[in-house]
């Protein structure tokens, strides 16, 4: 009786243990069964910003807004978007058939104006002495090839001037006489005279008079704007020292400095604008005249200089300015800018597939010019592109399908 009491008692536990695993098995069943039915055609998002899209209602993280339910959309292709004709007017949306156009880029250098160095030059004395006078007193003081510039006193020359006259008086007296060659004596003192910077004016004057004055006035022998003026009434020179520096400014260099990663860019032989924004935005068409060999090493700076006219003299050295210069055109198919869509993922446009139906591309850019961007892959001539409403296609997309329209792409 015992051993019948311990065979049903085993057998109990094996139903037992038999019912608690089939209770298990179903409720796992019913578990995934639930987790399947969890996704929902509902996604919630906010109105003021559309790119907030979350999977459960709750306030929208950037304005605290509560985020609206909103149902997705299942339109025969996923990756469309449909509108109605409405739509379409409501949201000025616009295609155009994408052609190959010309583009070309351009560079906008900071610059400054300075000398053409080409056009500058220096008065230096010819003889030693001390400077009695200056007719010019003032750097910026615009001085005429041939005007007074300064009076010396010079021993030298003043000996120099006595010679002179000296032979003039003996050959005058002692031509008939003698021998001697008094024409050549006096030539050798006259080229002395000449070598230290006496104009034949001078010279006939002082053949005419016969009187040598102390002091000899000096002209300039060059026109231009005083730079630099390193002597002052009194001050003795050495022959050879400066007295001015003069500056032509009918045409000046604008200097810009450009980094060695730009120099590629640069087109030598392509148009140079220089804008002036201190005279009324004005642009004058330069050329390039010089590229410096040398690269800062501290800066990886190089210097580049574009030669312009200043036939009016309108243009001071030292106004900033900014250099432009614009590479040859090239042919490639181009967009508005604002039929372009970038962020940080990348880049897309929008074609038209149908009559009401739009799709989001994903294209690589390239140069951008005034208002155009070259697209160099992603598009084909004569696809049909959104130049205008690309935006408000995107925020409907949102809307519709609950997802960003570049989520799909392979970026």
């Amino acid at each position: 009786m015992i051993l019948d009491f311990t065979k049903r008692t085993k057998s109990s536990t094996g139903i037992c243990l038999l019912l608690t695993a089939l209770c298990l098995l179903a409720f796992t069943s019913c578990k995934n069964k639930t987790h399947v039915h969890e996704e929902s055609d509902v996604y919630y998002t906010c109105s003021m910003d559309p790119q907030v899209i979350e999977h459960k209602p709750g306030k929208c993280p950037i304005c605290k807004m509560d985020l609206t339910p909103v149902k997705k959309s299942n339109g025969a292709k996923k990756d469309e978007i449909q509108l109605s004709e409405q739509q379409i007017q409501l949201g000025n949306i616009k295609t155009d058939t994408i052609r190959n156009g010309t583009i070309g880029d351009q560079l906008v250098l900071t610059a400054s104006l300075n000398f053409d160095q080409m056009k500058t030059s220096s008065v230096s004395a010819r003889v030693g002495g001390r400077i009695e006078r200056l007719y010019f007193k003032n750097p910026g003081d615009y001085v005429s090839k041939g005007a007074a510039l300064y009076e010396i006193y010079s021993e030298e020359l003043n000996n120099a001037k006595q010679e002179y006259i000296l032979a003039l008086e003996r050959k005058r007296t002692f031509a008939t006489e003698t021998a001697i060659d008094f024409e050549q004596l006096l030539q050798s003192a006259k080229n002395k005279l000449l070598l230290w910077g006496m104009s034949e004016v001078q010279i006939n004057e002082l053949a005419k008079t016969k009187k040598s004055s102390p002091v000899t006035v000096f002209y300039s022998t060059s026109s231009g704007y005083i730079t630099t003026l390193d002597v002052r009434e009194g001050d003795y020179v050495m022959d050879g020292g400066t007295i001015v520096k003069l500056a032509d400014l009918s045409t000046l260099w604008a200097e810009a400095q450009v980094y060695t990663s730009q120099m590629a860019e640069i087109d030598l032989n392509g148009t140079a604008t220089v804008q002036l924004p201190d005279i009324d935005g004005k642009e004058i068409n330069g050329r390039i005249e010089f590229v410096n060999p040398e690269i800062n090493p501290d800066t990886r700076i190089n210097l580049i200089r574009v030669s312009i006219s200043n036939s009016n003299n309108q243009l001071k050295p030292g106004m900033p300015a900014y250099v432009v210069l614009k590479s040859r055109q090239r042919k490639t198919l181009t967009l508005p800018i604002d039929a372009v869509i970038r962020d940080g993922k990348g880049a897309t446009a929008w074609i038209k597939t149908g009559t009401h139906t739009f799709k989001s591309i994903m294209v690589q850019t390239g140069l951008e010019s005034n208002d155009r961007i070259e697209i160099k892959t992603g598009l084909k001539e004569g696809d049909v592109v959104v130049t205008s409403g690309a935006y408000l296609l995107h925020s409907e997309y949102v809307f519709k399908k609950g997802a960003d329209p570049m989520a799909g792409h392979d970026h």
